[in-house]
């Protein structure tokens, strides 16, 4: 039986992935009240990007690391649960990532408990588990490295930690989830870049032999599972199951890395007659020369070391824990994603 939800309060709802939690939260839950809590409300990207009425969303404007925007967003909202999304793109610095993921996490779930919030869903990421070695099929048993390469899956990894860690059966319950390679309609990062690298003609180079299987996952799709979690949490029949636990998500598809980039370049008419492939030891010294010479230059580099053992490292998962005790399945394919994540940004050019 569908839990009915009363109340939600998005935490960093005006982010790219809070824009498809506001649509699913919408579309599935019909007598539910939406409250968007973000540093910067931003009313008018919900009636640019979706149909429905503005008016619907309630916008609280707030800090994650104040205790009192936070209890005063939860105030107002008197929300059922709260689903926290907040977090800074990659390539910023430490301390950000600090600030943000681990230090507001904390905050967030402290202020929530202690003023009687029944459940918390947190978006954690794929890359927790992730240290530049292949990943093959792996699920939610897979320990977390003893180092990340990088600063925001390590403070994802200490948040999802602590959210897990807090969660109290029958008093506070919360859940962690873990999508893998997030594109959709209002993403500003990986689809506008790969349209950016053909339009430069670089898309013949090739890093990596393209022989490793890699998991996207529809933004839609993900939003979705956060429904799901969130009702889950809030039955007395599952709450038990789904409380305290891991679950990753994908489109359930592993794909040749770089096949999401091809689809993406030949649905605008873009077909290289050849590609040059970089492999991955001499991608990963061109990495370290890039490095350098954008230093010397003051220049951000095009390719690093990091970036090479991303694109050239297996990294897919096994969602049957999430199919199975959160009844997640992937709505929209990788094909009629890219598809919808094209239209959009014709429309919005």
């Amino acid at each position: 039986m569908t839990k009915e939800l009363r109340s939600v309060l998005l935490v960093g709802g005006t982010g790219f992935l809070g824009l498809h939690l506001i649509e699913q939260f919408y579309r599935n839950c019909p007598n539910i009240k939406i409250y968007v809590f973000d540093v910067r409300t931003r009313p008018e990207k919900i009636s640019k990007y979706f149909s429905f009425p503005v008016n619907d969303v309630k916008f609280i404007q707030g800090d994650i690391t104040s205790e009192s925007d936070i209890s005063r967003a939860i105030e107002e909202s008197e929300c059922d649960v709260i689903v926290h999304s907040a977090s800074p793109m990659h390539g910023l610095p430490q301390e950000i990532y600090e600030k943000v993921n681990v230090t507001g996490t904390k905050k967030l779930v402290e202020t929530a408990k202690s003023m009687g919030v029944k459940a918390l869903v947190y978006t954690s990421s794929a890359g927790v588990i992730f240290n530049g070695q292949d990943i093959h099929n792996a699920d939610e048993s897979w320990p977390f490295p003893e180092q990340h390469m990088d600063g925001y899956n390590e403070t994802k990894a200490i948040a999802e930690t602590y959210v897990l860690e807090s969660n109290e059966p029958g008093k506070f319950l919360t859940i962690a989830l873990r999508p893998a390679g997030i594109f959709g309609p209002g993403d500003r990062q990986l689809v506008p870049g790969l349209r950016a690298v053909a339009k430069s003609g670089q898309s013949k180079f090739q890093v990596g032999d393209n022989n490793n299987l890699f998991d996207w996952t529809y933004a839609g799709n993900v939003a979705d599972a956060h429904v799901l979690a969130a009702q889950k949490l809030l039955d007395p029949e599952s709450s038990h199951a789904v409380s305290g636990q891991p679950f990753f998500i994908t489109n359930d598809s592993p794909t040749y890395f770089w096949t999401l980039a091809r689809t993406v370049w030949k649905a605008d008419g873009h077909i290289d007659k050849y590609n040059i492939v970089l492999n991955r030891p001499v991608a990963i010294v061109a990495g370290y020369l890039s490095v350098f010479a954008s230093k010397l230059l003051k220049k951000e580099p095009g390719l690093t070391p990091f970036r090479v053992k991303v694109v050239c490292a297996y990294r897919y998962h096994d969602i049957t824990k999430a199919k199975t005790l959160l009844g997640y399945k992937p709505k929209v394919d990788l094909e009629t994603g890219i598809r919808y994540t094209l239209d959009w940004m014709n429309e919005s050019e």
